[in-house]
């Protein structure tokens, strides 16, 4: 079987590759996310959780249009605050089935999951999850998720560094600092950084 590669471009933007086609996730728009350069990459599919400019940037993923997706792709609606998507709006939440690998990305997701959210959401092999709090969940909801899901690797997104991420996120450590030593596997990504897995 083809390994899974999954690459972090920073901020929330993804990209998974399996046999030969290419997956961007939440590309970010040009000086949009303190820190990160511009993201100039290639795929040939985009998807983006919702329309703020941190997260749908299109125009920077050079597109290879037309080809059929060899991958199954579950959506869910959520919302990107906590009461209802008044705040923010929606947001779209997306499992990703790669010959046998689930990879979910939450996106911007600003509330805790309901039980039926919680189902379609089992048995996964990466959680691609926002802990940064303020414009989604943070530490302690992501910590909650986590435990309920339990997939067998988390890669932590959108929060604050030393360098890069709003000043009004909380920064990775307050997230990992949660666990004691009972945690899945978690791998924080740094820009340009990859995993690679298979079943």
């Amino acid at each position: 079987m083809e390994q899974v590669r999954i690459e972090y471009f920073g901020h929330s933007c993804f990209r998974l590759s399996w046999q030969g086609q290419r997956i961007v996730l939440d590309p970010y728009g040009d000086g949009c996310v303190p820190g990160y350069p511009p993201l100039r990459t290639e795929a040939e599919f985009v998807y983006c959780s919702h329309a703020h400019a941190d997260h749908n940037a299109a125009q920077c993923v050079k597109l290879h249009a037309g080809a059929q997706p060899k991958f199954s792709l579950t959506a869910l609606e959520t919302d990107h605050d906590e009461a209802g998507g008044t705040k923010r709006g929606k947001n779209t939440v997306r499992v990703f089935d790669l010959g046998g690998v689930r990879v979910a990305h939450l996106g911007d997701l600003g509330r805790k999951l309901m039980a039926d959210e919680l189902a379609l959401l089992s048995d996964l092999d990466v959680l691609l999850i926002p802990v940064g709090g303020f414009f989604t969940i943070g530490p302690e909801t992501a910590k909650e998720l986590v435990e309920a899901l339990r997939p067998r690797t988390v890669v932590p997104m959108h929060y604050r560094t030393e360098n890069t991420g709003y000043d009004v996120l909380a920064p990775l450590d307050d997230f990992l600092a949660l666990f004691d030593g009972e945690e899945p596997d978690i791998v924080p990504l740094t820009y340009g950084g990859h995993i690679e897995l298979e079943k």
